[in-house]
């Protein structure tokens, strides 16, 4: 039983519009760094600059609001300067995968030990409105008046691609739904990526309005859970099945389908084929934990690198270094 609550945690009053998901996702964080109970001076989190990096404000743990698309960088530092620290990373679309797109690919690739929130609307609030590397293509902005000409970034897909171990998603409205991989995220070691889907109540509200109530997440999406089948809707009268190399949703009954030709959800394959399959997909919406996957971290080789390195040195500090040269005594 942790001995903290989500008080514990809880600072200032946030400052977002009303309806926002950055105020759904913050109590979800609260909420999840009690159960998770390690205490606030030992946790960082740290944000680049959007409407969603306004969250290290809110925070009664180590904070750095840090400037455009370097949240990773800086978080990197924090991390490997103190193995010891948990480090959450907070960055919105924008700020996550167009300016900080290159740091967020090598996090990923140095697999360093950080929790990587990527709050996702799909547009520009701060800047009041443009388009964002995630918005779909024909979109309609201030900076796209006549539609966008882009195909989007899909998170998944660029986190998988950059050989992600562990990938998650959630609605920003489930907090149930999103306690729950941030507390997976916690568990794993190495770099975490978890996906929140929320509105921009200003700029692009509805954005996500078939997962976003409980009453359309049973219809249109599927929580995933390593080990079981992959059952989903009101009844679980429908599933997931495999079709070629891809996957499809499947209503149990017809065509023949029965729940044994259900695929079972394995989020610790290396292989990502099926996972990516999964995550990109457009009926259901994958939620939960969809990929897991242990592998080597950066920060935990980098003080193995440092120690092996002083052990085979004849110095251990400056004054054994001053020492290994010809010294002169001066009187």
């Amino acid at each position: 039983m942790s001995e903290y609550t989500a008080a514990d945690f809880k600072k200032g009053q946030p400052r977002w519009c009303p309806g926002c998901g950055d105020h759904f996702f913050l109590a979800s964080l609260h909420k999840a760094m009690a159960e998770i109970g390690v205490a606030p001076w030992d946790t960082a989190v740290i944000s680049g600059i959007g409407c969603s990096s306004r969250l290290p404000h809110y925070m009664a743990t180590y904070g750095m609001n840090t400037i455009h698309g370097r949240a990773a960088a800086i978080a990197t530092g924090a991390k490997v300067a103190n193995p010891n620290l948990t480090v959450w990373q907070i960055s919105g679309d924008g700020d996550g995968l167009a300016i900080g797109g290159n740091h967020f690919i090598h996090a990923n690739r140095r697999n360093i030990n950080l929790n990587m929130i990527l709050l996702n609307n799909r547009i520009y609030g701060l800047t009041k409105g443009q388009y964002s590397p995630t918005s779909p293509r024909g979109f309609v902005s201030k900076s796209s008046p006549y539609g966008t000409v882009e195909d989007p970034f899909r998170p998944a897909e660029l986190c998988f691609g950059a050989r992600g171990h562990f990938f998650a998603r959630a609605v920003a409205t489930d907090a149930a739904g999103t306690v729950e991989i941030l507390k997976a995220a916690q568990q794993h070691k190495g770099a975490a990526v978890c996906e929140i889907l929320q509105n921009c109540v200003i700029f692009n509200n509805g954005t996500h309005d078939s997962v976003y109530t409980p009453t359309e997440r049973k219809k249109n999406a599927i929580y995933l859970k390593h080990g079981e089948k992959m059952l989903f809707g009101e009844n679980n009268e429908y599933g997931i099945v495999q079709e070629g190399f891809g996957v499809k949703a499947v209503k149990l009954g017809e065509d023949g389908y029965t729940e044994a030709d259900v695929l079972v959800h394995d989020a610790k394959c290396e292989d990502n084929t099926l996972q990516l399959k999964l995550a990109e997909m457009e009926w259901p919406v994958a939620l939960g934990v969809i990929r897991d996957v242990d592998a080597p971290t950066y920060d935990d080789c980098v003080s193995a690198q440092i120690e092996e390195v002083k052990a085979a040195k004849k110095y251990h500090n400056f004054a054994e270094l001053l020492e290994t040269n010809d010294i002169w005594e001066v009187k």
